[in-house]
């Protein structure tokens, strides 16, 4: 086997198995940030159904923070924005892997073409 491909194999593996669990992580990653989306979805809803002059305690870290029902609709909004922006910046890095990984074997694939015309070239026959 020509070392130049040899070589080039050995990359595509490596990069393949490192691309695959950037992937599996981003994906969970997402799910995890779904979920606790969906979470603030369902928080947001209770808490409209409150008079709005009404105290509630926000959850910050370990601790209860007494709050009204305004303030806490309005940290939740933001809350529930960044994780949509984090979502999409996980979908974009997800695309991006599976692009580039897609790319790359395309490339591996004319590298062997090339090799086997050039063997074709060289004995005369075509190459096993």
């Amino acid at each position: 086997m020509d070392p130049e491909l040899k070589k080039a194999f050995t990359e595509m593996q490596v990069n393949k198995i490192e691309s695959t669990k950037k992937i599996r992580l981003l994906h969970m990653k997402t799910d995890s940030l779904k979920l606790s989306k969906q979470r603030i979805e369902v928080t947001n809803r209770h808490i409209s159904n409150l008079d709005p002059a009404t105290r509630v305690y926000a959850s910050v870290g370990r601790m209860y923070v007494l709050n009204d029902v305004p303030a806490l609709t309005e940290q939740l909004k933001t809350t529930q924005a960044s994780y949509e922006e984090m979502i999409a910046q996980c979908e974009k890095n997800k695309d991006f892997l599976i692009k580039n990984l897609k790319e790359q074997e395309e490339s591996l694939r004319e590298l062997v073409q090339l090799k086997k015309a050039e063997t074709t070239e060289t004995n005369g026959k075509p190459a096993e």
